[in-house]
């Protein structure tokens, strides 16, 4: 119900600040704005707006696809039960935050720099899912046929991290790899025992 909702809201602000230019400068990640100006809203804000339809349907669709599935996770007893939707709201919403500071840091006094989208809270969610379910089959859009969770992990990670540093590719790829840090270690960090379980289920001994 929560990936929905955030969904749904997250599609009508991106739609009102395609057209309104003043609402989404004002809701845009800007590292000066928040460092100079104390403008913190901005860490939240920036990933309810999205440049075009393709950025603002990629991440939804991935959204959809991980979120209700991790959503559903969370509420398992054997996970976190009745606290479940809760540390998916606070999973999300930490995966929005924490995916920019690294680039708060990087570019707090560049007033150049800005950045709009939910990747890094997506990114969260997906390594999320891949913490509880390791081995699940995933498809990449440059390998033909699905791999375990894992590994897309892995490669997913690999792939952010070179694109990050080599820079000039106008989409913040940091972003992304600091939002799927976060999601992992979120996730292992409400349960330790989820780590073990992690490692045993790739290994094939869970």
């Amino acid at each position: 119900m929560i990936t929905y909702i955030i969904i749904a809201v997250t599609v009508f602000i991106s739609i009102t600040a395609m057209g309104n230019d003043t609402l989404k400068n004002k809701m845009m990640f800007n590292a000066y704005m928040i460092h100079n100006r104390k403008e913190w809203w901005r860490f939240f804000t920036n990933g309810f707006i999205h440049a075009d339809f393709i950025h603002l349907g990629f991440n939804m669709y991935a959204l959809y696809l991980f979120g209700r599935s991790l959503e559903t996770a969370f509420c398992y007893d054997e996970i976190y039960g009745s606290k479940g939707t809760f540390f998916f709201v606070l999973l999300y919403i930490g995966g929005l935050v924490m995916s920019s500071l690294y680039s708060y840091e990087k570019n707090k006094n560049n007033i150049y720099y800005n950045a709009l989208g939910a990747s890094g809270a997506v990114s969260a969610v997906i390594f999320s899912f891949i913490v509880l379910a390791p081995t699940a089959r995933l498809g990449f859009m440059f390998i033909p046929v699905p791999i375990p969770a894992y590994l897309f992990g892995l490669i997913m990670l690999g792939i952010e991290h070179y694109l990050s540093k080599r820079g000039n590719t106008g989409i913040a790829h940091d972003a992304h790899f600091w939002g799927a840090i976060f999601g992992a270690v979120f996730t292992i960090a409400l349960k330790p025992e989820l780590a073990m379980d992690f490692i045993h289920k790739i290994m094939g001994t869970y």
